[in-house]
């Protein structure tokens, strides 16, 4: 089963300052940090502030590659957490054809953003990952997920590899 998530937004983790996407299933109100570089970061930020660049950039280049090719992206899933790493797949459609598109999860969600398509988590990756959930107000603050995330042990930390 998949669970559709939304980006909640970035943070940087406190021990080793890498970029966090915070993935939120809107039933739930469940938070999935994942941990991307800090280029797929910026890539999210821009897209997430409606920011323009003078060039396209890599995602920008890969959603007009998918057009000019005749296809849409419909949908991306972030399928497996396996040693650590997060995978995902890209589902598009091309001639009437679904194609699957192995990915990084940072750059399946930087197209994901690009293309205005629906994100999903399949629900094995949320029951292995460490997942936040809200507080009952149903409205983590930047500071309770900071707080979160500073509680974390060390062997969690920047263990998921982008």
């Amino acid at each position: 089963m998949e669970i559709e998530m939304k980006i909640r937004g970035l943070m940087v983790d406190p021990s080793t300052n890498m970029p966090i996407v915070l993935l939120r299933d809107p039933e739930s109100d469940a938070i999935l940090p994942i941990w991307v570089g800090l280029y797929e970061a910026n890539a999210i930020a821009m897209e997430v502030e409606k920011a323009t660049a003078t060039r396209p950039l890599t995602h920008d280049l890969l959603k007009n590659l998918v057009q000019g090719l005749n296809a849409q992206v419909q949908r991306i899933v972030v399928t497996e957490l396996k040693d650590d790493t997060f995978y995902a797949v890209i589902w598009m459609v091309q001639n009437g054809e679904m194609v699957a598109v192995d990915a990084r999860p940072s750059d399946a969600l930087a197209l994901a953003l690009r293309s205005d398509c629906p994100i999903y988590v399949a629900e094995e990756v949320l029951l292995a990952a460490k997942v936040l959930p809200n507080p009952a107000d149903s409205q983590a603050s930047a500071q309770d997920i900071r707080n979160w995330l500073e509680n974390l042990g060390d062997e969690d930390l920047g263990r998921y590899k982008m």
